[in-house]
């Protein structure tokens, strides 16, 4: 029955959409097996979704759209200005410390290279940058987002392989950081060469604080979302209702950027972004049944034969599996499809499935920012009017960042899981 993956494959070359996909080889696969277990589809279509946590996506996604349109994207860029705008290719640094404070708000990499992009790519080009280097730094530098938490990435994968999205959200800081991290020293370099600044002199004291002040209460919402979330106050789920009640109160009634009147445009967008998940989500759990009906993974077992017992060569393995695979399907169509089938080898193998998680979301997240698919790289280059292939000459250094970090993520899971067993 693995040719039925391979069907999966083949129709998502040929762009059936994901969902439609997951349900037409599970269907087809249910028919030449057995035609009785059809009268379960709908019931697996509903199980699939019925799922508490999942009332945590339109949450995060609402959450989001506010932030995005209340005015918390300028006000952590001005104040990211201030910490690191002087410095050799300063407002390079700008644009991975404003992504890093943003996606800790959002979780999501396309709105965060929609809301900074728009704001700093014009101000880049201004200051003399290359624009292909800004256009494809904020484009990496978004894929941040599905890492620091919350991340409705790891939300979605929480749910399929029924793990603690706390403990998924805590594990996820310190990948995301050292991501942000490497992207600013490259930045720094770059400008050095170039000799891209700003400003000749560092911001005082004053002016510090000043720029914390108007950003301070955007930086303490995830401080709120992890720190209940660890300390037992409230669920990931539940968080998703604090994020959403803190981004209205601070957009309407502290920033005044949005009135009421446009909760009606945010309510809407949210509506069509969450259904397209949770319509996902329900096929995918279909596909997950019928995977484990059939014992498919233990067929990928016997086939990978001793690389499935080894780990290094398994994580290796999977981990060309998903970056190639994320350069054609997006994100959360890929942890749909890859989580039921890598899971059980992983978990054969010994592999922690918090780790697993954590490397699978970076894995992806590269893909956002690598052709033919790389959403984020459409993104840029249609706030900056150039082409995606002009992009490559920045573009491979900063991917290959990446890379390195996703190794050592892969290969240290003591790094990722080290913060998890401290707040245990």
């Amino acid at each position: 029955m693995i040719w039925l993956v391979v069907l999966l494959f083949v129709l998502i070359l040929l762009r059936v959409p994901i969902a439609f996909g997951l349900g037409f080889v599970s269907v087809i696969g249910i028919m030449l097996t057995n035609p009785d277990l059809l009268i379960n589809v709908p019931r697996r279509l509903f199980s699939g979704v019925n799922n508490f946590t999942l009332v945590a996506v339109p949450l995060f996604v609402l959450a989001g759209e506010i932030m995005t349109r209340g005015g918390i994207s300028k006000r952590l860029i001005d104040f990211s200005k201030t910490l690191v705008g002087p410095l050799p290719g300063g407002l390079a640094m700008v644009v991975v410390l404003a992504s890093l404070f943003f996606s800790a708000l959002t979780g999501t990499a396309i709105a965060a290279a929609a809301a900074i992009g728009g704001m700093m790519i014009p101000a880049m080009t201004k200051e003399g940058y290359d624009v292909r280097f800004s256009s494809s730094l904020v484009a990496t530098a978004a894929t941040i987002g599905p890492i620091i938490p919350p991340s409705i990435v790891l939300i979605l994968y929480g749910v399929i392989a029924s793990v603690s999205i706390g403990d998924l959200f805590v594990a996820g800081i310190i990948p995301g950081l050292a991501m942000g991290v490497g992207l600013m020293i490259y930045s720094y370099f770059v400008g050095k060469k170039n000799n891209y600044r700003s400003a000749d002199r560092r911001a005082t004291f004053k002016e510090i604080a000043v720029g914390a002040k108007d950003a301070v209460l955007a930086l303490i919402m995830p401080i709120i979302i992890i720190g209940g979330i660890v300390s037992g106050i409230f669920t990931a789920t539940e968080s998703g209702v604090i994020a959403v009640l803190y981004a209205l109160i601070i957009s309407l009634f502290v920033y005044r950027e949005i009135k009421i009147k446009d909760l009606w445009p945010i309510l809407m967008n949210t509506a069509k972004t969450s259904s397209t998940i949770i319509f996902l989500i329900g096929f995918a759990s279909l596909f997950i049944w019928f995977l484990s009906f059939n014992q498919i993974p233990n067929q990928l077992i016997d086939l990978m034969g001793p690389v499935a017992q080894n780990p290094i060569l398994l994580l290796l393995v999977i981990n060309v599996i998903l970056l190639i695979a994320g350069t054609f399907i997006d994100t959360i169509s890929a942890v749909s499809i890859f989580t039921p089938l890598f899971l059980p080898l992983v978990l054969v193998a010994g592999i922690d499935p918090i780790h697993f998680g954590i490397v699978m979301a970076v894995n992806l997240t590269i893909g956002m920012v690598t052709p033919p698919l790389g959403v984020c790289l459409f993104v840029t280059a249609s706030i900056a009017k150039i082409k995606v292939p002009k992009m490559f000459k920045y573009l491979i250094p900063q991917i290959a960042i990446l890379i390195v970090i996703l190794l050592i993520i892969t290969y240290m899971p003591q790094v990722i899981l080290f913060p998890v067993e401290l707040m245990q």
